[in-house]
């Protein structure tokens, strides 16, 4: 039982498992579920059909800014859709992946994202998928840019040999030298990248730090609830 409404935010880099075990305690607790870096994914491949070129940011803001986004915040569905198109998938591909940094890194576009993302973010807390239990969002600056008034903030971190290994598995289904080598540029310099424009390496000040690199994925959410339980006193 949690207390109503609800705000969790969880911020962590690439690979920290941030995704997945926020999925899994949205479930748990019936929340909603919101994957901010989706956003950006989606983003990049709204400018790309729109033939913009990802180093014009003026282009890219104007792009995204009135990008028809329609976003699931069910744990359970998450569909992602553009202009009727399901990009749910698409924007996992390794394509989208390679490009976000240009969009994530453009600051006006940050902006109108985070407008989008506390605007669901409140959607959850006086109705929407959860009918106002509230909502677990994930992402890189969610702790402190998006939502620092969040009922619990949590920075879920990893080492980077761990991060290394979990993405490998994720998008190559095996972790053994190769794989984590093909996934290496992808993760360290999409972090070194966006931590040019977001602080996601550090807890804030009343941030609790999560390092899952030697927790298996229930243990991690065991240790996200318990710091949900220990905040709330439910």
């Amino acid at each position: 039982m949690t207390i109503k409404p609800i705000t969790i935010a969880i911020d962590g880099p690439s690979g920290s498992g941030k995704s997945s075990v926020s999925k899994e305690v949205a479930r748990r607790l019936e929340l909603g579920y919101l994957d901010t870096g989706a956003m950006y994914r989606a983003a990049t491949w709204w400018c790309l059909r729109e033939g913009v070129e990802l180093t014009d940011a003026d282009s890219v803001t104007a792009v995204v800014d009135t990008m028809p986004l329609s976003m699931s915040t069910n744990p359970d569905d998450q569909t992602i859709r553009l202009d009727d198109v399901n990009i749910t998938e698409i924007i996992r591909e390794t394509n989208i992946s390679s490009k976000v940094s240009a969009v994530a890194t453009n600051l006006e576009v940050r902006d109108i994202l985070r407008r989008m993302q506390r605007a669901r973010i409140e959607a959850e807390r006086t109705g929407g998928y959860s009918r106002g239990n509230g909502i677990v969002a994930e992402g890189r600056d969610i702790t402190t840019v998006v939502a620092p008034d969040a009922d619990v903030r949590i920075l879920l971190v990893a080492s980077e040999e761990a991060r290394l290994a979990r993405r490998a598995k994720d998008v190559h289904g095996v972790a053994d030298a190769q794989a984590v080598e093909a996934t290496k540029d992808e993760v360290l310099r999409r972090d070194a990248d966006d931590s040019t424009v977001s602080s996601f390496q550090v807890a804030a000040d009343g941030v609790a730090t999560i390092d899952s690199s030697d927790l298996d994925f229930e243990q991690t959410v065991a240790a996200v609830l318990q710091v949900v339980e220990n905040v709330t006193g439910n």
